[in-house]
């Protein structure tokens, strides 16, 4: 390995130990207790090595929702794109997300905090980059509804009204998963989670 390599491996390297750093303070103490200097002591670097790599700690942050919200993007654009059934690939969709939930459950937790937390503001550059990570899943989702009304398996006329409704509801119904064994009768939660997923489907269903 050539010294090029090496030290770009070492700053892929150094920057993930910051991101686990800032991933673990965050979901422990929130962000007003996670500071650049809290970031640096977890992760055994200088405060100047964080500043380094990142603006401040809103961008170590946004960089964790943009790599989680890639990952999910990603997957599910492998899964999707060779299945020619629109209502499958809506059920594939939803999923990916509860498998993305379960395998990379500290970048679904990071997301999960920000969208639990509205008051957080990040600077306009900054949330226009995760919006428009964010915004590529929900695209995604609308063509297949659209795709699905012109094939003649659905109906409904705000596509992009019905993939936020249907993104929406496949994250409220991960939440429930910790209801399991009180409020939720099954005992197995894929079972019930597929069992929204379905109603949701069926909502826009084309009647034969």
């Amino acid at each position: 390995m050539g010294s090029r390599e090496r030290r770009a491996r070492e700053k892929k390297n150094r920057k993930e130990q910051i991101l686990d750093a800032a991933r673990k303070l965050l979901l422990k103490d929130g962000l007003a207790m996670t500071s650049v200097n809290r970031i640096a002591k977890k992760a055994e670097l200088s405060v100047g090595t964080i500043y380094f790599y990142f603006a401040g700690k809103e961008d170590v942050f946004a960089e964790l929702q943009r790599e989680g919200l890639e990952i999910l993007y990603g997957e599910i654009l492998s899964k999707t794109e060779n299945t020619d059934s629109p209502e499958k690939k809506l059920t594939d969709c939803a999923r990916i997300y509860l498998h993305f939930s379960e395998k990379h459950s500290d970048y679904f937790d990071v997301i999960n905090y920000f969208l639990s937390q509205p008051r957080i503001v990040f600077s306009n550059g900054v949330k226009q980059s995760i919006d428009e990570q964010g915004a590529k899943i929900l695209k995604h989702m609308e063509q297949i509804v659209v795709e699905g009304v012109r094939d003649n398996h659905f109906t409904e006329s705000r596509p992009g009204n019905f993939a936020g409704f249907f993104w929406a509801s496949i994250h409220g119904l991960v939440q429930v998963k910790k209801l399991r064994g009180t409020v939720i009768e099954s005992e197995n939660f894929t079972d019930f989670y597929m069992y929204g997923v379905n109603q949701l489907i069926q909502s826009i269903r084309r009647n034969q």
